[in-house]
């Protein structure tokens, strides 16, 4: 691995991106940061050596990224605008493309005039679909996006391919699924907190099966993608290798914070028409619906194994959460 490889993070100052940068600088990179504004908890980022930040106020079709990308070799292109729960935009699929496509293509196109040797995406495995029943998602499946974050995303992948065949850039691209570990919001943080504080949960007649990835897998494949010769125009599926059922995940999480979970049954006809009547209809499709993925491509083609097992990524969120309760 060389020492001298130059990567710029974009979105360094999120979930992932924090977690990526610090391991990068562990490994001997030099890495640019792209942020918004400075991140108070990146302090690995806190410029020397072989550290600096540059400031990007949008990802967007009009964004200068210039200045950004002298001297790099390799981008990590980790911003983007996420799947929103509330929405507020009159217009969101605009929006979502406008930063994830168009954004991302621009980013390409400037990357390779400025002599960028390669650029590894983080798209979703919701660009295979919503979820699966009997077969895992793989790298063959004919897309198949439903909402206007994955739809986006499977834009830009199209894009950046075109962009690598006229260009000569070489182009990584990984699908992950849910991503947790120290840092986490959203859905997942809110079931950290709901097994914590021992709420009851109408989830233990729930029988499926999903993928999930812990952070510190998700970036270890991503720092594999960097250099591998044989990553190059290729896309990646990537998880932990083991599939929960929701019951199993909650039992899981409870035992690595030393408590037991409470779980009841209800039908999932059931939660799935509570759902709707309440608006979250979506939330629990995500509980009650199967996602697995089949990762043995990154597997076999990058020599990747995971780092970490399942039951050590849920303890040391578990761990991270009980430390900094009182703060999240």
């Amino acid at each position: 691995m060389s020492t001298k490889m130059k990567i710029l993070v974009t979105g360094a100052n999120g979930f992932i991106g924090q977690r990526l940068c610090e391991t990068l600088l562990n490994a001997g990179y030099f890495v640019r940061g792209a942020v918004r504004h400075f991140p108070e908890g990146l302090h690995s980022l806190k410029s020397g050596n072989n550290a600096e930040f540059v400031f990007i106020d949008n990802v967007s079709p009009e964004t200068n990224w210039s200045m950004a990308l002298k001297g790099i070799d390799c981008i990590i292109h980790l911003a983007a605008r996420a799947h929103i729960m509330r929405e507020t935009s009159g217009d969101p699929f605009t929006v979502f493309r406008n930063v994830n496509a168009e954004g991302t293509s621009l980013l390409a196109r400037m990357a390779a005039d400025a002599g960028v040797k390669r650029l590894v995406f983080l798209s979703t495995v919701k660009v295979n679909g919503e979820g699966t029943d009997k077969h895992r998602f793989t790298e063959r499946d004919t897309p198949n996006p439903r909402d206007d974050y994955s739809i986006s995303k499977w834009e830009a992948e199209q894009a950046l391919h075109n962009i690598s065949d006229a260009t000569g850039l070489e182009i990584v691209i990984l699908r992950p699924p849910l991503v947790y570990g120290q840092g986490v919001k959203a859905n997942f943080l809110r079931l950290l907190d709901m097994v914590n504080k021992n709420i009851p949960l109408p989830l233990s007649m729930v029988n499926n099966k999903r993928s999930m990835i812990y952070i510190g897998n998700l970036v270890d494949a991503i720092i594999r993608c960097i250099e591998h010769p044989d990553a190059v125009n290729k896309t990646f599926l990537v998880s932990d290798g083991q599939d929960v059922s929701t019951p199993e995940l909650i039992r899981m999480i409870a035992g690595a914070m030393g408590k037991k979970a409470r779980l009841f049954p209800c039908p999932a006809p059931l939660l799935k028409m509570i759902g709707k009547v309440v608006g979250k209809s979506d939330e629990i499709e995500r509980l009650t619906g199967s996602l697995r993925i089949d990762s043995a491509k990154i597997r076999r083609e990058l020599s990747w194994t995971p780092p970490f097992t399942m039951e050590q990524g849920l303890r040391m969120t578990a761990d991270w959460f009980i430390s900094n309760e009182k703060n999240i």
